[in-house]
């Protein structure tokens, strides 16, 4: 997960970097006599990490605009934690201010994604933030079908 702007900008320029090293790659295994097949089965690999760093870029992009994914039972809320403070363009360094915590503690939190954390620390955060986090419980039957 990309976490800050330096990030972003990195790994835009390796995926442009990427993205030709792929395109000079596959040239030289045409001009080696290989297979269409022979060369997707070398490329893949790459092809496979390229595709995954352009969606670490475009998830930033869809957190920067404040485009965020929906929570399940609580799981990802450490993501959402740190989307939040990307959305609203709040260095690290800014909200341990705001928390009055040392900048390598919200760095190693972000890091883990707030692994463990607790809902007193989420709540802090969220307020440091000025967020607001809402929920919407639903209860399921034993079959599945949701209850009203």
């Amino acid at each position: 997960m990309i976490r800050n702007e330096t990030e972003y900008q990195q790994a835009v320029s390796r995926l442009t970097d990427e993205q030709k090293r792929l395109s000079d790659h596959q040239a030289r295994l045409k001009a080696v006599g290989l297979s269409a097949e022979e060369i997707k089965r070398v490329i893949d690999p790459m092809v496979s990490f390229h595709l995954q760093l352009k969606e670490e870029v475009e998830s930033y992009e869809r957190l920067k605009r404040g485009e965020f994914e929906e929570l399940d039972n609580l799981r990802g809320l450490g993501h959402l934690l740190i989307a939040l403070r990307i959305a609203q363009g709040i260095s690290q360094r800014e909200l341990a201010k705001r928390l009055d915590a040392h900048e390598s503690q919200v760095s190693r939190d972000e890091r883990n994604e707030y692994f463990g954390i607790t809902l007193e620390r989420a709540m802090k955060i969220l307020d440091a933030l000025h967020a607001h986090l809402r929920t919407k419980v639903e209860l399921e039957s034993h079959r599945g079908a949701a209850v009203a």
